[in-house]
């Protein structure tokens, strides 16, 4: 039993962490993914991933803090 709490605790401490930080609450989330899958749907044959992310980021500009970029 002891196992399976610590191995639960590293699975979920990112999303524990970040809950602590940013504070927004699950409805907020939901209509943030519900967006995504709107532009995903709309988006649907875009042959460009950047300009998927670039919508993603427009549609959501000057409501949180920005997403630092990989690369």
């Amino acid at each position: 039993m002891m196992k399976f709490a610590k191995s639960q605790n590293d699975h979920y401490r990112d999303g524990i962490t970040n809950a602590g930080i940013y504070h927004i609450r699950t409805s907020v989330l939901e209509g943030i993914n519900n967006k995504i899958k709107v532009l995903k749907r709309v988006a649907y044959g875009y042959r460009d991933l950047d300009y998927f992310f670039l919508r993603i980021r427009s549609a959501f500009r000057g409501k949180f803090t920005p997403i630092p970029t990989i690369g």
